[in-house]
Parts: structure tokens; C-alpha cells; sequence
């Protein structure tokens, strides 16, 4: 994950959110008055955000002292202590909110990422995500699927190329899209179509995809079309793939089976801060 863009990003957070100032915290607590705060789980899942901790509250004050009892990948239980941050009060209750519902998210990626791959349970085929992610958290939550044991897809619209079905209905055919593509693309970026049919697949293949996506395919339409892929050209399942059916690709053949619900549909996990209290 790039650190630089980390902490670009949870500045614009906290901007965004402190403002001006925290009225609260600033009325009641001197900005000498140290304290301390725990990050509990309360759900099992996969933990995601370390750099994220570190850099929420050093960012407000690089004095802060954070301890990290989890690595990110890490399965955790209910009631387990993730993290110990001490320090200014005014810093560690000004970025708790911010850094609390990144890693809540970002865990909650990473949980339903692992549910996946274990769903899928296939040595051969790998799961990756889409470009179906939150505007802004994008980064976070693709480093959120690899934490989970995913894959990811192209990053955006600008790191590989990837001919749909309007851009095929645009430009005539697949050879066309392909081949104007190919007039002006550099060597280093692949060329993806998405097909729907043996017909769409043969064209592919003769106009010279890097990759060809099975679109909303079912997996033993899968299983005839790929026959007419050479080993050469990489194969991808996406569309109408869900939890409840993901296990029915395991045997189709292809390499990637890309999820769009690993970034749209998760569930953020459940995880509180409390004042630690010394006994």
C-alpha cells in the first residue's frame, strides 16, 4: 500500500471531519492531558489495517504510541485487543472515529474476501475483485481483498484495457475494438473482452486478446466456450457469481472469477474503541 497516498488520504478524512476544530474535545481536555484507548473486536473476521492505525494517529501527533497486538491477514476473535494507542487525549479522540471506520471496513473486505477463497477452495482458479469499489477508498479496499487472500483486477481505467459489451456495440465488432486499441497501445498492457457467446469467444481469440472474460456465464456454458481458448490467453468468470454458487465454478476452467460484492456488498466489522482504565 503507498504510504504517501495513506496519509494523503486520512488527512483529507480528517479535515473533512475535524473541520475547524473539535469543539468537544477541545473545550474539555488541555492539550497536554495524555490517555489511552483500545481497539476491541467484537466479531470474529480477518483484521486489515495496521498502517492505517499507525498512520491516523501519528499523523495528528507522531508522539502517539501505538502498540499492535494483530497483523493484517490475522483471524480475530470477539473480545480480542487489536491495538493499545496512548498518548494526547485531543489526538487519540480527534482520529478514532476516521481510523475505526477505515479498519471496520477494510476488515470487513478482508473477511468476506477469505470466506470466498475458502467457499471457492480451488488451487488452480483465483479470486479478484472489480473496479466496484468506494470513490476515494479504492486503494484501501483492493489492499483489503490481497489481505483476504484475493487478487486484484485492474486498478482503474488506465492500467489495462478492458472492451466491453458497449464498447463492442460502439465500434462495430470485437476485431474493430481490438484492433483500434492495438493501433496505439503500448507492449505492457493487456487487452481484455468480455464475451457472451462461442461466436464473441472465436473473435476474441482471432483478433488477439490477452485475456477473455465469460460474462454472466453459467459454469458449464463456461466449460464448452473455454475449449476454443489456446492456453496462451488468460480466461476470467465474472457476473451473477455469488457466495450461494461460487463453489459451482470451482471445475470450469478458468483462472480468475472476479467478485464485485468484495467491495460493494461487505459487511464492515465490528470493532469499538474504549478508554483503557487503569485498575
Amino acid at each position: 500500500m503507498n504510504t504517501l497516498k495513506l496519509r494523503s488520504l486520512i488527512e483529507q478524512f480528517l479535515i473533512e471531519d475535524i473541520g475547524e476544530q473539535d469543539v468537544t474535545t477541545d473545550l474539555i481536555f488541555p492539550d497536554d492531558t495524555k490517555g489511552e484507548i483500545v481497539f476491541l473486536a467484537k466479531e470474529a473476521g480477518i483484521f486489515c489495517g495496521e498502517k492505517v492505525i499507525q498512520t491516523g494517529f501519528h499523523v495528528l501527533n507522531p508522539q502517539i504510541d501505538i502498540q499492535l497486538f494483530v497483523k493484517d491477514g490475522d483471524p480475530i476473535e470477539k473480545g480480542q485487543r487489536l491495538a493499545v494507542v496512548s498518548g494526547e487525549i485531543s489526538a487519540l479522540l480527534k482520529g478514532e472515529r476516521v481510523v475505526l471506520n477505515l479498519i471496520q471496513r477494510m476488515s470487513g473486505i478482508a473477511t468476506l474476501t477469505r470466506k470466498a477463497v475458502e467457499t471457492l477452495d480451488s488451487s488452480y482458479t483465483r479470486i479478484c475483485d472489480t473496479r466496484k469499489t468506494t470513490p476515494g477508498l479504492r486503494m484501501l479496499e483492493k489492499y483489503a481483498v490481497r489481505t483476504g487472500g484475493g487478487y486484484n483486477h485492474r486498478y482503474g481505467l488506465y492500467d489495462g484495457v478492458m472492451i466491453k459489451d458497449n464498447h463492442i456495440a460502439f465500434a462495430g465488432s470485437i476485431k474493430r475494438a481490438v484492433e483500434l486499441v492495438r493501433e496505439k497501445l503500448g507492449h505492457m498492457v493487456k487487452v481484455e473482452v468480455e464475451t457472451e457467446s462461442k461466436e464473441q469467444v472465436i473473435e476474441a481469440v482471432e483478433a488477439g486478446a490477452d485475456v477473455i472474460m465469460f460474462d454472466n456465464r453459467t459454469p458449464d456454458e463456461i466449460k464448452e466456450l473455454i475449449q476454443f481458448v489456446p492456453d496462451h490467453i488468460i480466461t476470467e468468470a465474472s457476473g451473477g457469481i455469488q457466495l450461494d454458487n461460487l463453489a459451482d465454478y470451482r471445475d470450469s476452467g478458468v483462472q480468475y472469477i472476479s467478485l464485485g460484492f468484495l467491495t460493494h456488498s461487505y459487511k464492515a466489522l465490528d470493532i469499538s474503541v474504549k478508554v483503557k482504565i487503569d485498575e
